[in-house]
């Protein structure tokens, strides 16, 4: 049977303890890190989003862009929630809209709600085309953001086990 003695095993230890209590901040740094390069790319894509401004429909017609108001109106209310913990002790962060828009209507007298005019546009409606802004987004910087999230883990470990 084979004996293995490792030496300075006291300050591995105290080292592998300071990073197992630091472990919560190391995970929401790298979550923001990732977050903000997702963000950062769909609020690329809501610049790029056609401008069209308002009309009345015909039988059949659609909408093909977004008016400028509504386009201010979804940069503004686009943001990152802060890191919050589920009940499967899961870090999660969540990108995305919030409140309402700035023109009051009849059917939505405190502004057409973001999150609705959001998804109207990523996945279409009766009278709104098909305008993906967000889905591209995130697939497009998957890799990237896993690839930083991993560089910030690193970058915080190596800190720790100094």
């Amino acid at each position: 049977m084979a004996r293995m003695t490792f030496k300075a095993g006291d300050e591995y230890a105290l080292k592998l303890s300071r990073l197992a209590a630091g472990a919560d901040e190391i995970a929401k740094k790298a979550i923001y890190a990732a977050a903000d390069i997702v963000a950062d790319e769909i609020g690329k894509n809501i610049d790029a989003l056609p401008t069209e401004s308002f009309r009345y429909l015909r039988d059949g017609d659609k909408f093909s862009g977004v008016p400028g108001q509504q386009k201010q109106d979804l940069k503004d209310s686009f943001g990152i929630t802060p890191i919050s913990l589920d009940g499967d002790g899961n870090w999660n962060a969540k990108i995305g809209f919030d409140g309402y828009g700035s023109t009051p209507t009849k059917a939505y007298p405190q502004g057409l709600p973001n999150q609705l005019l959001a998804r109207a546009i990523e996945s279409g409606s009766s009278v709104r085309q098909k305008t993906p802004f967000v889905r591209p987004a995130v697939n497009a910087t998957k890799k990237q953001a896993q690839t930083e999230m991993a560089r910030v883990i690193d970058e915080e470990t190596a800190k720790t086990m100094k």
